[in-house]
């Protein structure tokens, strides 16, 4: 009897966003990591994928700047992705200019940006407009949720939209702060979903029990339900990138003077250790 050997499982696209080196590229440290040493840092830890996002300086790259990313990237082994806020059309189409110069096929944005803040009817208006660019350019946008927009309010437009390159960046921490469970905000967006920020994230009690901090933790250390997450949005299997973020807050527990290197020491021994969780998690 002939037996039929099933199809390897499609590898997993596993990597960071500039939010993981959001102190460590700040000018808070005295030398502040470029785009090419932040590539390095992520294939140095299993990363196949990198997100510039809301990066300033990519904003204002030349012809020049964005070939030499690019290049630097693929000569890792290392897929690009963008990230920018809101959905005037003129933004991005330039974003969408700026994404086809990176090679990236896919780019983050946001509902509103600044006090730029369309109704539902106008988001539709502006995103349709703008379907047959994401065509040419073979661009995949992904709205992120967030606390200033509901997630079913999201959810709605992107249904509305009715557009296979037009769906959810899937950020569970951000909808915390508008009192959304990270599980029911996951459920209703998973269908959608086109890219994943792995963040985790927990609470702690203030001095004197007096309210509460909410702030990010290495993945795996706090809230995030990550098997949960993925069991509902299959990653690999759709091919939705894995990108981590971070909440690291500046170490000022410890003398001023050494704020700067305690802070980057920190962030980078929570990107070796999410990354190691993340990695392990997708047997890669």
């Amino acid at each position: 009897m002939l037996t039929t050997a099933s199809a390897p499982s499609p590898a997993p696209a596993l990597g960071l966003s500039t939010y993981a080196y959001f102190w460590r590229c700040s000018d808070r440290v005295p030398e502040p990591m470029t785009v090419e040493q932040m590539l390095d840092d992520t294939a140095a830890h299993g990363g196949t994928v990198f997100q510039i996002c809301d990066y300033a300086p990519i904003d204002e790259a030349g012809p020049e700047r964005l070939a030499a990313i690019r290049a630097h990237a693929e000569s890792l082994g290392i897929v690009l992705e963008l990230g920018t806020r809101g959905t005037e059309p003129e933004h991005l189409r330039r974003q969408l200019r700026i994404a086809t110069a990176l090679g990236a096929t896919l780019l983050r944005s946001m509902w509103t940006n600044g006090e730029d803040r369309p109704d539902a009817e106008e988001s539709e208006r502006r995103l349709r407009q703008l379907l047959p660019e994401l065509d040419a350019a073979g661009v995949n946008l992904a709205l992120e949720t967030y606390e200033q927009v509901p997630s079913a309010d999201l959810v709605a437009l992107v249904d509305a939209v009715g557009h296979p390159r037009v769906g959810i960046c899937l950020d569970p921490a951000n909808t915390v702060a508008n009192l959304e469970l990270p599980g029911d905000v996951v459920a209703r967006c998973a269908r959608r979903t086109l890219n994943w920020h792995v963040k985790d994230f927990d609470f702690s009690r203030n001095p004197g029990w007096v309210g509460f901090v909410y702030t990010g933790t290495a993945l795996g250390q706090g809230r995030l339900d990550y098997d949960h997450v993925r069991e509902l949005v299959r990653p690999a299997e759709r091919g939705i990138s894995q990108i981590v973020e971070f909440w690291l807050p500046w170490a000022d527990d410890v003398p001023e003077a050494d704020q700067p290197e305690t802070t980057a020491r920190r962030e980078a021994e929570w990107t070796r250790t999410t990354m190691e969780y993340l990695r392990s998690k997708n047997n890669v």
